[in-house]
């Protein structure tokens, strides 16, 4: 039996809790005993581990470095005594291998989300410094995994695991219903962004693009903003500035992924930094066409011109010319839709997922794969 603690900061609804809970709730208990500690708070994901009988620990972490946290963590390391301290983002990164050092056991890996560009040079450091406490970093993209080898870490202590899709629950209402909830007319055309309002998802490109696809479509459209984050002031004050602010609607967070998605015509991402954005998957597994910035990222999802198509990151009329293009030829947007689809569901399967990461498991543990 192999003993995994999982350690991230958080279980807040967000991309890196959503698979860490898929992957913690999927093992195959027969090999694997798994838990899961919070660094920082629970969250949403925690009641969803608990009913699927994983066990978790909210550490308790109130400032960026705890001492009180750290001992508290070494204590309860020190108790569960797992094999593999499998730690995701950075703060958890940070504090697993620290705590660890260079000890046999536990084997630190640690799962990187993101093309972390955002980082300030003292983190990129600190990543270096532990390069030698990490058996493990693994990537969600090969973009992420090629960022952090040119960071310093070497090749063969690298694997890219690409995120799982759930298959989507088949709607519970009807478009025109969700419409509704939303004043949109039922015979009005849709363009979603869905994710984290934050300044690297560039969603005033988004905004500024809307505006232009106003004066240019042949009908209704509006633009369905789904999702919460530190930006949401800053973007709804800029969509008034820039006009048709009647015609956009910020609806936070939401549950209800499926309805939302059945009601899109179009999914828009704009973001200059990427892992894997588990939204535009979603999008993609239930046929939506999407228009998507030139990232390494989103190309690894989207094949230009096959499955969606691909703009040059921050060309505002790029996203609007797209889009007019897929509203004004549906058979052209249901063939990219049907082709996503069938990506997203041959590709990225929460099965692959767990059985890629089952792998290094057993290999950084020493019982084979």
């Amino acid at each position: 039996m192999i003993r995994v603690l999982l350690l991230i900061p958080t279980l807040d609804r967000s991309g890196a809790e959503k698979q860490l809970t898929l992957l913690a709730s999927g093992l195959p208990r027969d090999e694997f005993q798994v838990e899961v500690a919070a660094l920082t708070r629970g969250g949403p994901y925690a009641d969803t581990l608990t009913e699927h009988g994983v066990p978790v620990t909210v550490i308790g972490k109130k400032w960026k470095f705890d001492p009180f946290a750290y001992r508290r963590l070494k204590e309860f390391v020190g108790e569960k005594q797992p094999d593999i301290l499998h730690t995701w983002l950075f703060a958890a990164n940070a504090y697993g291998r620290l705590l660890v050092g260079h000890a046999d056991r536990p084997k630190v890996i640690v799962s990187e989300r993101c093309v972390d560009t955002w980082k300030k040079d003292w983190q990129l450091w600190f990543d270096r410094r532990l390069i030698d406490r990490t058996a493990k970093l693994i990537g969600n993209s090969q973009a992420v995994v090629d960022f952090y080898r040119e960071l310093g870490v070497p090749a063969d202590r690298t694997v890219a695991i690409r995120n799982g899709i759930e298959p989507l629950p088949p709607p519970s209402r009807s478009r025109e219903s969700m419409l509704a909830e939303f004043n949109i007319p039922a015979n009005a055309r849709v363009v979603t962004y869905i994710g984290r309002l934050a300044k690297q998802k560039r969603l005033q490109d988004l905004l500024w693009a809307f505006a232009l696809l106003r004066n240019c479509a042949d009908h209704e459209v509006y633009f369905l903003i789904v999702g919460n984050g530190p930006e949401r002031t800053a973007d709804e004050q800029f969509s008034q500035r820039v006009g048709y602010h009647d015609y956009v609607r910020f609806v936070g967070h939401r549950s209800d992924v499926s309805e939302i998605l059945n009601a899109t015509d179009v999914f828009w991402m704009a973001s200059e930094f990427e892992g894997q954005s588990n939204s535009l998957m979603e999008a993609m597994s239930v046929g939506r066409p999407v228009v998507v910035s030139d990232i390494s990222a989103n190309r690894e999802l989207v094949d230009h011109e096959v499955t969606g198509l691909v703009v040059p990151m921050g060309d505002r009329p790029a996203y609007t010319h797209a889009t007019w293009r897929l509203l004004s030829n549906p058979e052209h947007a249901e063939r990219f839709g049907r082709a996503a689809a069938e990506k997203m569901r041959t590709e990225f399967s929460v099965a692959r997922m767990i059985n890629d990461h089952a792998a290094v498991y057993r290999e950084v543990a020493g019982t084979g794969g």
